[in-house]
């Protein structure tokens, strides 16, 4: 059976950060329909004021982060003592698990464009161990399909395989696809399947989805979208629902308002962070 959309958010500008421009899709409103996505941020500019300002430093626990970025650089600092920079293509994958404090740069390019998920971490491994992991270009397969072409950037297409995720399954593609071409693939028929379109316009079971727009599908064993006269790069993800209570608050995610509550106290008197401090 054919998945068809169950909901659809179109995301709207915001400032985040000391004074970043960016769209946000995904937040505190769509939780239970996006799980366990939980927050979606798309950086589409030209103009390096809209985001030079960057991200200063600041705390996470509870969640993982993960940037991907089709152009632009970003540059992460964090509490490990990890640096690193990302270029066109390339992803940052941070655990913030028990607790991390960190900062993004983005440094003046041509353009940036590109997204950064916040995907929830389970109830049982909200407090492991922090961890920062680039995943740089020669590590992503670029695999040819029909009219189009898709990135492997986490998780399995068909039987290729790719960086795999620690706590919960991930399968996150970069679908490009031609104009007037057809995208179909065969699927697990309980997952929890979003697609965000980061350029272009796509059609799914007779309707159309307009460019930033955040989707999430219906069960069934298979997918299918198409394009018209236009290309379209979708991004294409696929995880397990957690089906967990969420109590967020700012940049930390927990299970319950105590252990939100919690966290914040630790932030306050010094012990937020169990991993060494380098930074």
């Amino acid at each position: 059976m054919k998945r068809k959309i169950s909901s659809q958010v179109k995301g709207h500008s915001v400032v985040d950060g000391a004074g970043v421009n960016l769209v946000r899709v995904l937040g505190n409103r769509t939780v239970e329909i996006f799980d366990p996505i939980l927050m979606l941020d798309s950086f589409d500019s030209i103009n390096p004021k809209d985001y030079i300002a960057g991200f200063p430093t600041h705390p996470h626990r509870g969640i993982e982060t993960i940037s991907y970025l089709v152009n632009g650089k970003m540059t992460h600092k964090d509490s490990l003592g990890s640096k690193d920079t990302i270029t066109d293509g390339e992803i940052q994958w941070m655990t913030a698990g028990s607790g991390i404090m960190h900062s993004e740069e983005l440094p003046e390019s041509d353009r940036l464009l590109g997204v950064q998920l916040w995907l929830n971490l389970p109830q049982k491994f909200k407090m492991v161990d922090p961890e920062y992991r680039a995943i740089k270009n020669n590590e992503i397969k670029e695999i040819e399909i029909e009219n189009g072409k898709l990135r492997l950037l986490a998780g399995k297409y068909k039987d290729i395989e790719g960086f795999k995720s620690k706590y919960l399954p991930l399968n996150y593609y970069d679908i490009q696809l031609n104009a007037n071409s057809k995208f179909t693939l065969d699927v697990n028929e309980n997952s929890s399947i979003m697609i965000f379109t980061l350029l272009g316009k796509i059609e799914i079971d007779g309707k159309v989805i307009d460019e930033k727009t955040a989707v999430k599908l219906s069960t069934g064993d298979s997918i299918e979208f198409f394009t018209k006269e236009n290309s379209a790069r979708v991004l294409f993800m696929e995880s397990i629902p957690l089906n967990e209570s969420v109590s967020w608050g700012g940049p930390i995610v927990m299970n319950s308002r105590s252990e939100l509550e919690k966290a914040f106290k630790e932030l306050e008197d010094g012990t937020f962070l169990r991993s060494k401090i380098k930074y």
